[in-house]
């Protein structure tokens, strides 16, 4: 395989120890023969999260989605399995499924041909008069799916370990959360014009709050109590201790899973290569990110509260205060990744030296750089 320059670039950076780092050259984010890599390499290898398994309680529900080039659908079927399928008909390669909903089944809206929840095809009209078609030998290609604390993951690399091998110190970390029994409440997408990894790597460091997010929680952070732990190899994390100015973020009184500090500790999560979670004892937030150029990724934005939480009216009214806040906070994340983007894409952009703050970062480069060197590459 010919070397990427940009490749190099990252492998040369993530070489320096963290007391040295930069940030990672601009053509990482710039580069389009860097994002096919990425794309081949990672978003086709690893766990992909694509939402909450819970949106998906009926048969029929399906959502859609682009994971490493791929149209892909994930629909729970009649046996209460829920599937990631190729959403790409087996006749003339329209797509066959947009967005989310429910279907008793996947019809192809060019030429009808019908497919069963499994992927099996039921239906295709008009084509009794070739000899060589057997309706019984075409079945949608299906992709490994599993459910993994209320998330659902999708990898389209069928030697990939399950998911809670790839990802046991995660679920180690938060088990007293019982994140699996959190209830979505709302879940939206969106497009920026950004990379995805200058996405990622805002989510990860709160060195930026004080200033991009001057207008709104920047006010409240102090980056003298910021702890940024070294990152383990398939995530990262930071976390905070929450005062009861926020009640939904503590415990519920009725919560016996948990106990002292972790009542009101707040993780940080960023599972590489894209799902970022902020996960507090009353409530959660995440981000799924899928590049769809070097220039523009498209979000995943949803949340929901802790199960002690749902039926409480005040709970509800707190949280929409603070969905409220979150949509003011994406606006200002949003203008400053973009003005990121604009930046690394100028000719004169030179990667500056990393802050001790920055420690998921540099975690995040190496990350990076470990999937694409050549001797992991496909």
């Amino acid at each position: 395989m010919s070397p990427i320059p940009s490749v190099a670039a990252l492998l040369a950076n993530a070489a320096l120890p963290f007391e040295t780092a930069r940030a990672m050259p601009p053509a990482v984010y710039t580069c389009p023969d860097f994002l096919a890599r990425e794309q081949d390499a990672i978003f086709a290898r690893d766990w992909i999260m694509l939402g909450r398994a819970a949106r998906l309680a009926q048969p029929g529900d399906h959502l859609t989605a682009e994971v490493a080039g791929r149209p892909i659908l994930v629909v729970r079927g009649r046996d209460g399995r829920l599937r990631a399928l190729s959403n790409v008909c087996l006749h003339r390669m329209s797509t066959l499924l947009d967005g989310d909903g429910n279907a008793a089944r996947i019809v192809c809206p060019y030429h009808a041909w019908t497919y069963d929840l499994d992927g099996s095809l039921v239906a295709a009209p008009a084509m009794h008069g070739n000899a060589a078609f057997r309706r019984a030998c075409n079945r949608l290609p299906e992709y490994r799916c599993e459910e993994w604390l209320g998330w659902i993951m999708v990898s389209l690399d069928p030697a990939a370990p399950p998911v809670a091998t790839a990802l046991s110190e995660v679920e180690g970390l938060i088990a007293d959360y019982g994140l699996e029994a959190y209830t979505e409440t709302f879940r939206e997408t969106h497009v920026w014009d950004t990379n995805w990894k200058i996405l990622a790597e805002n989510f990860m460091e709160s060195y930026h709050l004080p200033r991009c997010h001057a207008g709104t929680i920047g006010r409240l952070s102090k980056l003298e109590e910021m702890d940024c732990p070294p990152g383990l190899p398939a995530f990262n994390y930071h976390t905070i201790l929450k005062d009861d100015s926020l009640k939904i973020a503590l415990a519920h009184p009725s919560n016996t899973r948990m106990q002292g500090d972790r009542r009101r500790t707040t993780f940080l999560l960023a599972v590489y290569p894209s799902m970022l979670v902020t996960l507090t004892p009353g409530y959660f937030w995440y981000l799924s990110l899928l590049p769809q150029g070097p220039g523009q990724v498209r979000i995943v934005f949803g949340g929901g509260m802790a199960p002690e939480f749902v039926g409480s009216p005040d709970a509800r009214t707190h949280f929409d205060q603070l969905k409220t806040l979150l949509d003011k906070v994406n606006v200002e994340d949003r203008l400053c990744t973009e003005r990121v983007y604009r930046g690394v894409s100028s000719p004169g952009a030179v990667a500056g030296h990393l802050s001790h703050l920055e420690r998921p970062n540099y975690d995040f480069a190496r990350y990076l750089a470990a999937r694409l060197a050549p001797s992991t590459a496909p």
